[in-house]
C-alpha cells in the first residue's frame, strides 16, 4: 500500500531530547489498521518513506487513534524542515 498525505511536522512533548514526527491523517491510519500485517510492538509497521528527495526506511507506530512518522534529523536537515512546518510524505508499507 502505497499513500501520500500533508502533515505538519511536530515534536514529541513527553521526552527532553528532540523527537518529532508527522502524523498520518487519521482516515488513512484507520485503513492502514485494519490491513493484515504481522504483529509487532506498538502495532509498527515497517516504511519506506520519500520526503522531498530524501528516502529512508522505518516503522511508523499505532497511538490509538493515528499512526506517527519519526523524523530524523538526518533527514530534517537535508530537507530543511523543522517543527511546524507542513510537510508532504510518500510512504509506502513494506511490512504487509
Amino acid at each position: 500500500m502505497r499513500i501520500e498525505f500533508d502533515s505538519e511536522v511536530w515534536r514529541w512533548a513527553a521526552r527532553t531530547d528532540a523527537w518529532f514526527f508527522a502524523s498520518v491523517p487519521e482516515e488513512l491510519s484507520a485503513e492502514i489498521h485494519e490491513l493484515p500485517a504481522p504483529p509487532r510492538g506498538f502495532a509498527s509497521l515497517r516504511v519506506q518513506v520519500r520526503v522531498g528527495s530524501t528516502s529512508w526506511r522505518t516503522s511508523i507506530f499505532y497511538n490509538g487513534s493515528e499512526y506517527v512518522l519519526p523524523l530524523k534529523r538526518q533527514v530534517r536537515d537535508a530537507e530543511g524542515f523543522g517543527e511546524g512546518d507542513t510537510i508532504l510524505v510518500d510512504l509506502e508499507i513494506i511490512d504487509l
